[in-house]
């Protein structure tokens, strides 16, 4: 085969062989073709698209690149669960335990973040000496173990994704449907799961602009799930307003501490984490029903055993579980600005995008791989959505550890909210779900 050839090929829209695809990933990970050449073949993709076969040719070639987990007797019962990312999504951290302590083995293999927000491996990071950079035989002992993990993708498991992400995020080729659905799913493949959640998100502050673009993805995302035999739900779920309160790496670590103490049993963290949880359960055909599965949950929750299994995790991965009970042994920023409303109302929308901006501004997130982050600093916001305000009240807290990116992160902050004297409707987060064992759904 002729890689140039190929290329031609997709330009003009023609559907690849998996024999084609499987040249492809194999070419561009002996180095046998240049980035310019991935770069345009990708660059093809993205205007011409895949058809379902060749995504899931493409998605099955990159999660066979490298090693793939065997957890032995815990073959074919491990979940793993993805985020298509957005600002303040905490949910791993929150989710994680939460099904560990339920009994059900997790192995969730983490991204570094790029663009809007950090990743769960950097937000975990801000937790003193956790190791999230572990081995595959450690990974597998350590769900044995405790049932639960989280680690960053290692060098090992699906490299070719891995390589060719980096190469899309520099090209703008990572909104491509095709391509989002198969390095999600590779990912899966190499991590050893067979139970797939997958939280879609929509809004200012996610990929997916619309819930109709989102569930066109998860839509996808499934039918390649069913092919490659894997038991999938997405779950399609709204960040047109950061998740939670807390923007920032070890600000949000401490906002899923709070949660798993049962300290936060309403809002849209604790409405988004039971759902997604309950899911998992009916998915696992532990439970019938979502009210059910969510009261369990919860009694997890209160009982203290899902905080215990979070603590249980930071100490098999070296951290410093005192954190828990101490939030003075995470780093500390300079700088606390709490700044003002300077109107009377009721908070109708907070803009994700906005508040992207601004703790980027302060240095939490990055914009390429090789960029160091301050996992110190972000923003808490004192008012959601529904929230009402007085003038003179604490809108939103800024930590800092610069003069200069403060004053940038309170205008894309000011800018962010939106103010007025009627109470907003409720709008449920959860839009769509979708799962390869719902019959109904013409996936």
């Amino acid at each position: 085969m002729n890689f140039i050839d190929l290329i031609e090929k997709k330009k003009h829209g023609k559907a690849h062989t998996k024999d084609e695809i499987g040249f492809i990933v194999s070419s561009y990970m002996s180095g046998c073709v240049s980035d310019a050449q991935v770069a345009a073949w990708l660059t093809a993709v993205c205007f011409k698209g895949l058809s379902v076969d060749e995504t899931a040719y493409l998605t099955e070639a990159l999660g066979k690149s490298g090693k793939i987990i065997n957890f032995g007797e815990l073959n074919g019962k491990i979940v793993d669960k993805h985020s298509t990312g957005g600002v303040g999504d905490k949910v791993t951290i929150t989710l994680i335990p939460l099904l560990a302590a339920a009994g059900i083995p997790v192995a969730k293999l983490a991204d570094r973040g790029l663009g809007l927000s950090a990743g769960t491996v950097d937000k975990l990071e801000a937790i003193p000496n956790l190791n999230t950079n572990m081995s595959t035989q450690a990974i597998v002992n350590q769900v044995n173990n405790i049932n639960a993990v989280i680690s960053s993708q290692a060098d090992d498991l699906a490299p070719a994704d891995k390589k060719m992400y980096i190469l899309r995020n520099e090209i703008a080729a990572v909104e491509s449907d095709e391509l989002l659905a198969s390095s999600i799913i590779s990912k899966k493949i190499a991590s050893g799961a067979s139970n797939i959640i997958i939280d879609v998100k929509y809004g200012s502050g996610a990929f997916m602009k619309t819930p109709e673009d989102a569930v066109a993805l998860s839509r996808l995302i499934v039918k390649v799930g069913k092919i490659l035999d894997k038991s999938i739900t997405a779950v399609v779920t709204s960040m047109e307003e950061p998740l939670g309160r807390a923007v920032g790496n070890s600000l949000e670590v401490v906002e899923a501490i709070e949660f798993l103490k049962g300290n936060l049993d309403n809002g849209d963290l604790a409405e988004v984490t039971y759902s997604i949880a309950a899911m998992t359960l009916l998915q696992l055909d532990l439970y019938d029903n979502i009210s059910e599965a969510s009261a369990y949950l919860k009694n997890l929750v209160h009982s203290g055993k899902a905080l215990e299994k979070f603590r249980e995790l930071i100490i098999a991965q070296g951290g410093a579980a005192e954190v828990i009970d101490n939030y003075d042994k995470f780093t500390l920023p300079c700088y606390k600005v709490e700044c003002e409303s300077k109107k009377n109302g009721y908070i109708q929308n907070i803009n994700a995008h906005n508040v992207s901006c601004a703790v980027k501004a302060l240095g939490a997130a990055r914009e390429n791989s090789s960029k160091p982050i301050d996992l110190s600093v972000g923003i808490f916001l004192n008012k959601k959505s529904g929230e009402y305000v007085k003038k003179g009240e604490i809108l939103y807290t800024i930590y800092s550890n610069n003069e200069d990116a403060t004053k940038i992160a309170q205008r894309y902050c000011d800018e962010a909210f939106s103010i007025n004297e009627t109470r907003p409707s409720h709008n449920n987060l959860i839009y769509k779900i979708i799962s390869t064992k719902d019959e109904d759904d013409n996936v």
